[in-house]
């Protein structure tokens, strides 16, 4: 039986990239925690927030396919390729979305018949709104940002989905329990997205 020398192990596992301080591993954290931030900001106008998560999307698949380390500029590049009249006004969706899911919400909570009922299927139909809406921003082109798309895959890879939506009820139990983290949640919910369409697609071919 031949012994791989254990200085060759530790030579492998503490290989350096150049620039990288410490380490591939410690590299994608700071990365997910960067594009968070900038999801984040981009968000801020509302409408804005599919092409912001769709950058983001665009940055780390970048990052996966070349190793290239995430930048601010690559994601502003990104994101004013995004900015297109269709996009925005598909960034109408999930604010219209989000206050009718609240409406709903306040009229369940007043005692109407079937309460019990509704309100877990209008939280299973809110994160199952979400799960689509990441898939569609994770696309690449050309379907990049179709809800079509979106949805028919979510329904193709049940799995992807399944962990997607396990991101969605993760980020929302932080938000909740540590509401400082907030800001930097869009950066690992894009990369889960990522993840998951480029498993999807590797399962595909």
């Amino acid at each position: 039986m031949t012994h791989v020398p254990t200085a060759s192990r530790r030579d492998s596992r503490d290989h350096r990239e150049p620039g990288e301080v410490f380490g591939p591993g410690f590299s994608l954290f700071a990365d997910v925690l960067l594009v968070g931030l900038l999801t984040t900001a981009a968000c801020l106008p509302i409408v804005t927030a599919p092409a912001a998560f769709a950058a983001a999307s665009a940055t780390l698949r970048q990052t996966a396919d070349h190793g290239v380390q995430v930048r601010a500029g690559t994601y502003v590049g990104h994101l004013r390729a995004l900015m297109t009249a269709r996009v925005l006004a598909a960034g109408c969706v999930p604010p219209l979305l989000a206050l009718v899911v609240l409406i709903d919400a306040a009229l369940l909570r007043s005692s109407l018949p079937g309460a019990a009922v509704m309100s877990p299927a209008l939280a299973l139909l809110t994160l199952g709104a979400t799960v689509v809406g990441l898939r569609a921003t994770a696309l690449g082109a050309p379907h990049r940002l179709s809800a079509r798309e979106g949805f028919l895959r979510s329904a193709v890879d049940p799995r992807g989905s399944l962990l997607l939506a396990g991101a969605v009820l993760l980020s929302v139990v932080l938000a909740w329990s540590i509401p400082l983290l907030t800001p930097l949640l869009p950066g690992p919910l894009a990369f889960a997205a990522t993840v998951v369409e480029l498993r999807s697609g590797s399962d595909r071919s």
